[in-house]
């Protein structure tokens, strides 16, 4: 019986660490690629370590240092900013669902549930958030129109059910009101899934480049993702126009591929240093069924 168990460890050792690798592997090229020669690049194509050292698509990435720093600064401040209200605002929400004593959680279940079933469209919300909410051009509109969510009030109202119902009756006798319960005895209890919601929200947000899109006209408030994204497309323009790129000093042999490279190690730099410390947080939750089973 110990031989056998042992076997399945060995086994499940081998396929996890190559699954890791097959993980890992790929972002290594990744960064080879943006140290790497364009030329390299056309001749010999990826590899995991760079023929020869070349920070060309990184300069040129930085070519305008202050309009990328900006663009960190306004993606940092509204990802931030969306994953604490996000998380404040689905959590006091969920908390009440959970909660048997709540008469009115089966109706407002359902009625959560029911909008996930319809979308009202683009041009009905682009009508809502410009001529309405005049949310256009500001840097509000990153954060009101996506405060909650629905699949991540569901997930967190499951984990609330999970608590220890004792705690909370104890916490009742005591004299505590609901909200000092919620926010010095659920809240501690929840760290794993407030964390995976919040990152959830963080990395969301990170990411987004459709909202700059759709309702900003102004450079100094692009977020980072929109902003490499239009410096993509000036690359691609260049190529195609060759009279242009031959206007424009060095722009006649723009790295197009490193570039691209650079700006993916760019834009996922911060978020890789970040996401190690939740990790353990993420076991917790993916669990969650199972235990609560």
């Amino acid at each position: 019986m110990k031989r056998n168990n042992l076997i399945s460890q060995i086994a499940l050792t081998v396929v996890l660490a190559l699954l890791s690798i097959a993980v890992v592997i790929p972002f290594i090229i990744l960064v080879s690629v943006s140290l790497s020669n364009e030329t390299d690049i056309s001749y010999y194509g990826y590899s995991l370590l760079p023929r020869q050292v070349d920070l060309t698509a990184y300069k040129y990435v930085f070519r305008n240092p202050t309009t990328i720093l900006n663009a960190y600064k306004v993606t940092a401040i509204f990802s931030f900013a969306s994953m604490v209200l996000s998380t404040l605002m689905i959590s006091l929400f969920a908390y009440p669902l959970s909660r048997k004593n709540f008469k009115p959680r089966r109706k407002l279940s359902f009625i959560m549930y029911f909008t996930t079933m319809f979308n009202g469209g683009l041009v009905p919300s682009y009508i809502l958030i410009t001529q309405y909410l005049h949310l256009d051009n500001k840097i509000w509109v990153y954060i009101i129109p996506g405060l909650f969510s629905v699949w991540s009030a569901f997930v967190m109202r499951t984990f609330f059910q999970g608590l220890p119902e004792s705690i909370i009756e104890s916490a009742y006798i005591d004299g505590a009101g609901e909200y000092r319960i919620l926010f010095e005895i659920v809240y501690p209890l929840s760290k794993p899934v407030l964390a995976t919601i919040a990152v959830g929200i963080f990395l969301g947000q990170w990411n987004n480049w459709y909202t700059s899109m759709l309702y900003i006209d102004k450079p100094e408030l692009y977020s980072l993702q929109y902003m490499l994204q239009r410096l993509m497309d000036n690359i691609a323009l260049l190529q195609e126009n060759q009279q242009l790129a031959e206007m424009i000093t060095d722009a006649v042999d723009i790295p197009s591929e490193t570039v691209r490279m650079a700006m993916a190690v760019v834009v996922a730099g911060p978020v890789l240093f970040v996401f190690p410390f939740f990790q353990k947080y993420f076991v917790k939750v993916m669990f969650l069924g199972s235990v609560n089973g």
